[in-house]
């Protein structure tokens, strides 16, 4: 007979000392799905180990899921840069294995949203690549719209699918 051991999960927001685990898991996931930093991808945004940084600034967000005590995921959401004022831009949504499909995911984006909201952002943007299909059915599930033209400038050239949602 195995014994079943609780998982324990929590959501928080970054702290200084999550950038060493998060920015691993984001290159954790990046290379399972072949994401790699020469296509653009997170993997190559300059400030990856220093997220904390990053989202400390005005209109940032991020949050980190831990389970057990270990950095297991995140996401967060940020002002979406060359663009209107009132368009965030829901980003770095990055999931260990061992986290998925337990509604992590969802619990996450939404509160990055209600933030995006309290902060005065009217629409949420994103980006993702087609190889990210249980990322897309969230998005889609979460009300967000596939859109055909880029907005802002991510950089993020091989994300080809496009979303947006009023808020």
């Amino acid at each position: 007979m195995s014994v079943i051991t609780p998982v324990a999960t929590t959501m928080r927001r970054i702290a200084v000392q999550d950038n060493p685990a998060i920015a691993a898991v984001i290159r954790t996931v990046s290379a399972e799905y072949g994401l790699t930093a020469d296509k653009g991808y997170t993997v190559a945004d300059p400030n990856l180990d220093e997220l904390f940084q990053l989202y400390s600034q005005p209109g940032h967000a991020y949050w980190i899921i831990e389970q057990n005590g270990q950095v297991v995921g995140g996401g967060g959401v940020a002002p979406l840069s060359c663009s209107e004022p009132d368009i965030c831009e829901l980003q770095k949504m990055y999931f260990l294995p061992a986290a998925r499909g337990q509604g992590l995911a969802k619990k996450l984006a939404l509160v990055a949203l209600d933030h995006a909201r309290t902060q005065g952002f009217k629409r949420c943007y994103l980006e993702t690549t087609a190889f990210l299909k249980e990322a897309i059915g969230l998005y889609e599930h979460l009300g967000f719209e596939h859109i055909d033209a880029p907005l802002g400038c991510t950089g993020h050239v091989d994300c080809e699918v496009r979303m947006l949602k009023s808020l």
